[in-house]
This record gives structure tokens, sequence and C-alpha cells, in this order.
């Protein structure tokens, strides 16, 4: 039997994806489709989690907060207020008295418990579908040190998320940036590491050189960068867990950015400035740079395809920046951006359906995804100055820098997603730039 919870999922579906019959949906699996339009956002009640001893109930309201800013945070959700509730939970049951969350027009009920041992921590949870009556999967739970207790909060509303929408969820990551501060024209940059919605800032390096475009890779345990501590940019690697680094093997007697990773976690793109000319190499283990491209024009910014079969690229060979695919091997690459402006820092979707990239047209900057042939492109925000897009780990929302106008304007990160909703700022400590996501955390 349908559920109202279920036809309100097949409804956004239908909605976002251009109103397809609900019959035709209806034998798909159930998914959100985050593309275009506007949706209401789905109540949920979410009781503060129990606290199955003392020591434990200040961690159930720190985790509780936790699971409602991830979720109302997507836009999708909104949660019902606490004193809404005709009644309160006092203990971890599968019993719910159903008639209690109807009555306050509850769609969805999420029930958990924490208990705290030493500096062991437990959570576990439940979802249920309110006009179902009946439980949305099974109950689960997650353990780890108190000091973990972010990440069992991000887990939780990670699998909150999917259950709802049919997605994969993206709260338990991190992403790695180049925390600024200092006037323009002495800017200090170092890079720094935070969950995604802003909290646990940690410096990887001081402000003595700067530093630029860091990227994680696949697995979340490096980043590459670029620095200029020698006077020219020179890629590195860096290992997060005991933030050692090292250099490395580029051409010699060149200027290296824009690096990153393929799909592997071994193999490296990156652009190098030599002889007059801007190429893109690869650096595969065990070997030397492999040059990709050879064109009298600037190739730089590549992104693998997610099954690093292809690269996309920023190049000016038509007279003006725009977006291009080639072979992984290198090969003849094709134009896919066609708009009015100037098209660059291309970054391919982990669900290899769209491209991200920034536009600059008629004064103004814009992110934007389009098709992998470059169709339906669509322009997700316009400012100032918005660049460098970053996807998150399950390609439905993009993280970027936005720029204020004027001497005294600074760079901060913002986030939106890929139907041009929900544009929200990320907090950080300082002025921000050069984002990128890691994948979901193991």
């Amino acid at each position: 039997m349908m559920t109202k919870l279920s036809l309100l999922k097949i409804a956004c579906a239908a909605l976002l994806v251009g109103a397809a019959p609900l019959s035709a949906i209806a034998q798909e699996p159930l998914r959100i489709e985050i593309t275009e339009g506007v949706i209401e956002p789905l109540p949920f009640a979410l009781p503060t989690l129990v606290a199955e001893n003392p020591a434990a109930q200040e961690w159930a309201e720190r985790v509780t907060q936790v699971i409602a800013d991830d979720l109302v945070g997507t836009g999708l959700f909104r949660r019902i207020p606490n004193d809404a509730f005709v009644a309160q939970i006092t203990e971890f049951t599968p019993s719910i008295t159903y008639a209690n969350w109807k009555a306050i027009n509850a769609q969805a009920l999420i029930t958990g418990a924490i208990s705290v041992d030493g500096d062991q921590l437990n959570v576990k949870f439940r979802l249920f579908d309110v006009f179902s009556e009946a439980p949305l999967g099974e109950g689960l739970q997650f353990g780890g040190t108190t000091q973990s207790w972010r990440r069992m909060a991000h887990k939780v509303a990670d699998a909150v998320y999917s259950r709802i929408t049919g997605e994969t969820g993206y709260f338990d990551s991190r992403v790695v940036f180049v925390s600024e501060a200092g006037p323009k024209n002495q800017r200090e940059k170092r890079l720094a590491v935070m969950d995604y919605d802003g909290a646990n800032v940690q410096y990887l390096t001081d402000a003595a050189s700067i530093v630029l475009a860091p990227r994680f890779s696949p697995t979340g345990d490096r980043i590459l960068y670029t620095s200029y501590e020698t006077g020219f940019p020179q890629i590195y690697q860096l290992d997060v867990g005991n933030v050692s680094r090292v250099s490395l093997p580029v051409p010699a007697e060149s200027m290296t950015f824009a690096p990153r990773y393929a799909p592997d976690g071994q193999t490296v793109i990156f652009s190098a400035a030599m002889g007059g000319n801007t190429d893109i190499f690869r650096l595969r283990p065990g070997g030397g740079p492999e040059k990709l491209t050879n064109a009298p024009s600037i190739e730089t910014a590549p992104s693998y395809s997610p099954d690093g079969s292809q690269i996309v690229f920023e190049s000016d060979r038509s007279g003006t920046p725009q977006l291009y695919i080639m072979d992984a091997n290198g090969g003849e690459p094709r134009r896919i951006s066609f708009g009015q402006g100037r098209y660059g820092t291309p970054v391919w979707s982990p669900r290899g359906d769209l491209i991200a990239f920034t536009k600059q047209n008629e004064g103004r900057f814009h992110i934007g995804v389009m098709r992998t042939d470059g169709s339906e492109e669509r322009l997700l925000t316009a400012s100032f100055l918005d660049e460098g897009p970053t996807w998150a780990p399950n390609g439905r929302v993009l993280m970027f820098t936005r720029e204020s106008a004027g001497a005294e304007g600074q760079p901060a990160l913002y986030s939106v997603d890929i139907s041009g909703r929900n544009l929200r700022k990320v907090p950080t400590p300082q002025s921000a730039s050069d984002p990128a996501w890691s994948p979901l955390l193991p």
C-alpha cells in the first residue's frame, strides 16, 4: 500500500524531473531528483535523543542538534519544534503512538538514544513513516569516542536523508580549503580542513607561503595542492594523517599547478607552464610526467570522469577560455561549451552526469552545470565573483568561493544545490577560498 510519505517522495520526484506521470515513477526506485523547481520541505519530528545514563545528557542534546541542522540545511526538510509535540519520548522503544505525531502533521519521526561509558559513546536511532505507521528500514547504531560525536550525528543524518530521498548522504565528509587573512595586497594563505558544515577546523600548513587549489584524493587520506614557497608554483602531496608532504616529480624548469587525482587515487593530472606554453600532464605511479596536450594555447584545470576514461579541461584554443573533453590518454579534444562568455574550472560530477564550471559573462560570475555533451546548461548563481565549484560526494550539492566587491572585499565559501536552490554561506573562522570536498569518510 502506498504511504503518504511515499507519495510525497514520488510527487517531489515528478516535480523535479519534469512532471513524469506518477504511474511511471511508481514503477521505478524511489528517488528525489534535485534538478529544478521548488518543493515543500518535508516536516519531521526529532525529539531530543534519550540519554540512557546521566553522563549522556549533554551529548544527547548536542547530537540531536547536529542531526537537525544537517537535515534542515539541505532545504528538503523542516523540523517541527519540540514544544509543538503532543507527547514526549522518554525511552527508546519500538512502540510508537502514531496518533500523537499525526496530530502535529509530522510525516517522518526520528527517535534515538545515547549512552556514554567513560570516553565511549553509543548512538542508536529509528526512523518512522508516521502516516503508514511503519518503520522506514531497520534501526542502526554507531559507536566511537566522545571526540567523534559529530561524526556519529552526521552518520545518523546521512542514513535518514538516504532513506527518505533515495540518495546517498553527504554529511559525514570534510572540506579542504585555503584560509585567508590580511589585506588583498598582502594576503596570508594556509591550508585548512573542516567538517562539511564548517566545524572542527584544523590547519595543515602555516602562512609562510601562498598555497592554492587543494584537492582530496578519492580515499580522503591525501591532498594535492600548489605552493609558491620556492617563488614559483610547485605541486605537493600532503598526508592528512601525519601532515607530512612530498613534492611531485614534474617536468624540469616548469611551473606546475591545478593538480587533481585520477579515480584510481594514484595517477595525478596537472598543468605545467614551460617554454612559453601551458599543457596538461599526467603522472602515473613509478613513471615520469607524460604530456597529454600539445597546442599553442593554455590548457588547464583538468578533471577526470568518475570512471577515469575521459578528462574535461579549460582551454583558450578557440580564442576565449572554453571547456573541452578528451580521452584520458590524450588525443583530439571536443569542445562542449558554446554559450556566451568565458568558461573555466570544470569539475566532473561524482555521479558522472554533469560538469560544474565557472562562467564569466557581462561583468558577472556564475557557477553553473551542464550535461557532459554541453547540453542543458544551467547557471545556479550570479555574483561579483563566484568561482571554483566542488562537488559533494553524492553529486547533489556544490560548494564554491564567493568574493565580495570593493577594496575591502573578502572571499567566503558558499554552497548551493544543483537546482540553484538553497544558497548558503559556510561558516569559517577567517576568509576562505578554493574549497574541495572529500569523499564520505570511512
